[in-house]
């Protein structure tokens, strides 16, 4: 026999229990996330304990959500992959030098992103995974060095190609070292990469001071 709730408040608040049950379950989830992708960022190598405890859950909670370490690693690289996505989407500019400062920007506020993603491709088991996950910002700094080249915007003693790869790993070096992601501001990025891209100190102050920077 099914006993029914006493009056409409016992009502209430039985039906909120499920809502407040999911509520609970989606904010732990992101928390394990987010902590996932931190300490990866700093250790590719994490430990489940350890990030559980980041996290502030058992590792019990962790395999409420996840069944085993791989399952939260790829799902932290389609959490990467999404943000990519989103930042090559919202890099839209006629002029390509300011198409990198976008770039460069985006990248540097999702710079504990780009240390996991990178941290996670050195495991072979990953890496692929990690590629495909990079490839909307590829195809996105590979559109942009081949319009800056060809307007005489950027660099022209090397192809677009090249120009593409020397800029990738450049900000994410910048991206990974701590001196700088510690205390410094995204304009280091943004100056690594127009100067990789070929402008001069000179020609990076007056394109930025243009932006009101």
């Amino acid at each position: 026999m099914t006993v029914q709730p006493a009056n409409a408040a016992d009502a209430r608040a039985a039906s909120a229990l499920p809502e407040a049950r999911r509520r609970d379950a989606t904010e732990n989830r992101e928390r394990l996330l987010d902590a996932a992708q931190a300490a990866i960022a700093e250790q590719p190598n994490a430990s489940l304990d350890s990030i559980a405890q980041a996290a502030g859950l058992t590792r019990r909670a962790v395999y409420g959500h996840f069944p085993d370490r791989e399952a939260l690693v790829l799902e932290v690289i389609a959490v990467g992959a999404r943000r990519f996505a989103e930042i090559a989407a919202s890099t839209v500019s006629a002029d390509p030098r300011l198409a990198l400062v976008h770039l460069a920007t985006g990248l540097w506020r999702a710079s504990v992103t780009v240390r996991a993603s990178v941290n996670i491709a050195t495991n072979e088991h990953y890496r692929a995974a990690a590629a495909t996950a990079f490839a909307p910002l590829r195809e996105k700094l590979a559109e942009v060095t081949r319009a800056g080249i060809e307007s005489g915007a950027l660099r022209a003693d090397m192809t677009p190609e090249v120009l593409a790869s020397l800029i990738e790993e450049a900000a994410k070096a910048t991206l990974r070292d701590e001196r700088i992601t510690a205390g410094d501001s995204e304009l280091t990025a943004i100056r690594v990469v127009l100067s990789i891209a070929g402008l001069s100190w000179v020609e990076q102050g007056e394109l930025l001071a243009g932006l009101g920077e």
